[in-house]
C-alpha cells in the first residue's frame, strides 16, 4: 500500500477522448485527485463522480484536476460523462496496470465467490508528483467534498511539530 509523502507512481491511460494523460502532464502545475472507482454507471461510482463534478470549480480554485480511473474502455467512459454531464477526466486503465501500482487492485469475498476489484481509493498528488493524500477503501457518500476539505485544510504529519511548537 501507498502512503503520504511518497512519489506518487508514474501513470499513463487513454481518457475518454483516446488522447493520453500522465502524471508528468501536470507536474509543477496541478495538483491531483486521482480517485479509483469500481465500475462506470453503478449506483455508488455515479454518485461520486456526480458530487465530483458539482465541485469542479472549487477544485479549479485550488490548481487541483479530478481524474477517475476505472478498467472500463475510453468510450465506456465517454458514455457515462455523456449520460450525466460530468465534468471529470477518466482514465481506461483497461490492463489494470495504475491499479496494481497505486495498490487498489484487491481480492474481495462476496456470497462466497472471490474475485478481484478496485477498491474504491483516493490519492491526493501534489504540483511535485509527491502523495500528501492516500485514502483505502473510502465511502462514495461525502466523498468529493471530504477530499476537497483536506486539500483545503491539510493536516499536518503525525508527529510533526508545527512552526509555534518548534520555537
Amino acid at each position: 500500500m501507498l502512503e503520504k509523502l511518497q512519489p506518487a507512481p508514474m501513470f499513463r491511460a487513454l481518457n475518454q477522448n483516446g488522447q493520453l494523460v500522465s502524471l508528468y502532464d501536470f507536474a509543477g502545475d496541478k495538483n491531483i485527485v486521482l480517485y479509483f472507482y469500481p465500475k462506470d454507471d453503478t449506483p455508488g461510482c455515479t454518485i461520486e463522480a456526480n458530487d465530483f463534478t458539482q465541485l469542479a470549480d472549487e477544485f479549479a480554485k485550488l490548481d487541483t484536476v479530478v481524474i477517475g480511473v476505472s478498467k472500463d474502455t475510453c468510450q465506456c467512459h465517454a458514455d457515462f460523462i455523456k449520460k450525466y454531464n460530468l465534468n471529470v477526466e477518466l482514465l481506461a486503465d483497461t490492463t489494470g496496470e495504475m491499479c496494481v501500482n497505486y495498490g487498489v487492485w484487491r481480492e474481495r469475498e462476496k456470497n462466497g465467490v472471490r474475485s478481484m476489484h478496485i477498491l474504491r481509493s483516493t490519492f491526493i498528488v501534489d504540483k511535485d508528483g509527491i502523495l500528501q493524500d492516500v485514502a483505502y477503501g473510502v465511502n462514495h457518500e461525502g466523498h468529493a467534498q471530504a477530499t476537497l476539505d483536506k486539500l483545503k485544510n491539510p493536516q499536518p504529519e503525525e508527529g510533526a511539530a508545527s512552526e509555534a511548537e518548534a520555537e
